[in-house]
């Protein structure tokens, strides 16, 4: 006994100095070796950083953060303070353009970067190498401020990072849009995807085409399920909504490049398209157009399909659709100086091309068989359009389809075979895989989670891997994460299903893939909370919530299976309608379920701390979901 005694008391003293060395950094950095002991902040802080216009930002954001810690801070441009940043000399090849060296040593910290870029993430590392507390938007007292010492070097593995931020859905102030660039970029993203437009309005003004801000920028307010509401009545105000103005997106488009970000804009066409056509009827190839209205979330598509109930598709076969999308893009590509332009191209519902002369027409003259070919004669033309402005040419992968344009850059939606297949063909890919960062999926139990059709846990978001094997990694370019915003209503819920998702999508983008480990992640994340705590960022905590797995035995009762993503907690469980905690049972195996019980209740504990929220789950649920599993196989 005491030997075993001895032996568990040396096991957590080393998992202590473990935990005590440990340097928690999201995205794991490439190469981090730990020093022994920490650098404490004096009581005057001076902070030597190039005086470049590109650094302005970063200069007034390092001064702001080192505030919370009381400290007298300053700028002092030179070798004696205590805190540097320093461009190379001379150009190391390894740290890129966006790379970095931290060191912190017992005599000061000192950050090296080919670019002022590399400066900016060696400045979002250095936040987290301090306590959480850096943080704060006020002076915090009683903490040591201290940072390990440390060397690190550290680069991205991919030059597209990016995340997708849907505003036509539901239209996000500028503002918002400023302050989801602001938490993106302490995690090393560097690219945001504005989509602009869809059926539900849209969202940029375009100076020579008033009628698309002046009649389709809002809609009717609906709350509830989108895609099931009631049909709304013609008479009803559209006044929900909104649109930047062009003043407004040279505003966000400099925020963002300020913070090294650049905006990737995107016109969903010649699908998604009923806020241009409620604005221009004649861009439709069908009669009627011109009763339309912007859609508010009522059903209008049929799925699978898509089968569109009203026809929200551009004209290929009508000239004037190309004159509109040359004007469009002409205003566009002015605005964002990001050298892509997205055309969107996916879920393109063809049924009412199939009843239109022009397009039978179109058909004939160019030789077109199927709607696929004739989505592929649009999306050719289009693309000259767009390069005719200076840009390059990007879409969703139905672009595939029907033949892709010359020099298109696809982004791989519908899994990775897209990306695959245009690889293959010598063309740049973006992986942006629904199996794996879809951020508008429910990341825990759908008896728990805001409803919507899929869900996407934590664990297997962080299991993307952008580079398929059998394809060579120089076509893929990078990847991102989307959040499409039906059935997002407001900033607190956006931030909610972005985080902590999009910490798994930066890791897989930037961090070498042999550094990734689960677990470790994982542990980080939970460090990680913290600090979101205290800038106001609203999380999901989901990653310690239980997972059901229901089955019948040989009898045909009901077996429950209980898991968690994580490592390390405890599931403790109730039969009997009452809320469990921490002295009631804890999970071991299957379990059955008492005669005339008609409700699990699940928690789970680290010890006597509560981890995740306690689920309700209703036993006919249980019993429907082995129902079913059982039909499916």
């Amino acid at each position: 006994m005491i030997l075993i005694g001895l032996f568990a008391f040396s096991t957590l003293f080393v998992f202590s100095q473990k935990k005590e060395n440990a340097i928690s950094v999201i995205p794991e950095p490439v190469n981090m070796v730990r020093g022994t002991g920490y650098y404490k902040l004096p009581e005057v802080i001076t902070v030597s950083i190039p005086n470049l216009p590109e650094l302005k930002t970063t200069s007034e954001s390092v001064l702001a953060k080192l505030s919370a810690t009381g400290k007298k801070v300053s700028i002092l441009n030179s070798k004696n303070a205590i805190i540097r940043f320093e461009l190379t000399k001379i150009h190391e090849p390894d740290l890129q353009e966006e790379g970095y060296r931290l060191s912190v040593k017992s005599t000061g910290i000192v950050i090296t970067a080919n670019k002022p870029a590399g400066l900016f993430y060696g400045a979002q590392t250095l936040w987290q190498l301090l306590p959480q507390e850096i943080e704060s938007k006020t002076k915090v007292t009683g903490v040591s401020w201290k940072a390990p010492l440390v060397e690190i070097k550290d680069y991205p593995r991919f030059a597209w990072r990016g995340l997708m931020f849907d505003v036509a859905r539901h239209f996000f102030t500028k503002k918002e849009v400023e302050d989801f660039i602001d938490v993106m970029v302490q995690y090393k993203f560097n690219l945001l995807h504005m989509h602009l437009t869809d059926d539900e309005g849209w969202r940029i003004e375009i100076k020579s085409l008033p009628r698309l801000t002046g009649v389709a920028s809002h809609n009717a307010k609906r709350e509830g399920y989108f895609g099931t509401f009631a049909p709304i009545p013609d008479d009803e105000p559209r006044t929900y909504g909104g649109f930047y103005t062009q003043d407004d997106i040279r505003a966000i488009v400099k925020y963002a490049k300020d913070r090294f970000v650049d905006i990737l804009p995107e016109i969903d066409v010649p699908g998604h398209s009923m806020s241009a056509i409620v604005a221009y009827p004649d861009l439709s190839c069908t009669e009627g157009a011109d009763k339309y209205q912007v859609v508010s979330g009522e059903k209008f598509m049929n799925w699978p399909g898509p089968v569109a109930l009203r026809d929200n598709t551009l004209c290929p076969a009508n000239e004037k659709v190309y004159v509109f999308l040359d004007t469009v893009f002409s205003e566009l590509a002015a605005l964002f100086p990001f050298p892509y332009i997205h055309v969107g191209g996916d879920e393109c519902a063809k049924n009412y091309w199939e009843k239109s002369d022009q397009i039978k027409a179109l058909m004939t003259k160019e030789n077109l068989k199927t709607m696929e070919e004739v989505q592929s004669y649009f999306e050719k033309r289009l693309e000259k359009i767009v390069e005719s402005k200076g840009k390059k040419f990007i879409g969703w992968d139905e672009i595939l389809e029907g033949g892709l344009a010359p020099n298109a850059v696809v982004m791989s939606w519908r899994g990775i075979k897209g990306g695959i297949a245009a690889a293959k063909m010598g063309h740049q890919v973006v992986m942006s895989p629904t199996t794996f960062v879809y951020l508008d999926y429910m990341q825990g139990d759908a008896i728990s989670e805001p409803h919507v059709y899929a869900t996407l846990r934590l664990n297997k978001t962080y299991e993307f891997e952008p580079v398929p094997e059998g394809v060579e990694s120089k076509y893929i370019i990078g990847g991102q994460a989307n959040l499409w915003t039906e059935q997002v209503y407001n900033t607190r819920h956006l931030q909610y299903m972005v985080w902590p998702r999009s910490l798994a999508v930066s890791e897989s983008l930037w961090s070498p893939k042999e550094k990734k480990n689960w677990n470790w992640f994982a542990n980080k994340v939970e460090n990680n909370f913290g600090r979101m705590d205290l800038q106001n960022v609203k999380y999901a905590r989901t990653m310690f919530d239980p997972i059901f797995s229901v089955g019948k035995d040989a009898n045909d009762s009901l077996v429950i299976t209980l898991s968690t993503e994580i490592e390390g907690l405890d599931i403790h469980y109730s039969f009997d309608n009452s809320h469990p905690d921490n002295f009631y049972p804890v999970y071991k195996q299957p379990l059955m379920v008492p005669k005339d019980a008609v409700m699990l209740k699940v928690i789970t504990y680290r010890g006597n701390q509560v981890m995740g929220k306690q689920i309700d789950m209703p036993i006919a649920e249980l019993k429907n979901r082995a129902n079913k599993s059982r039909r499916d196989d």
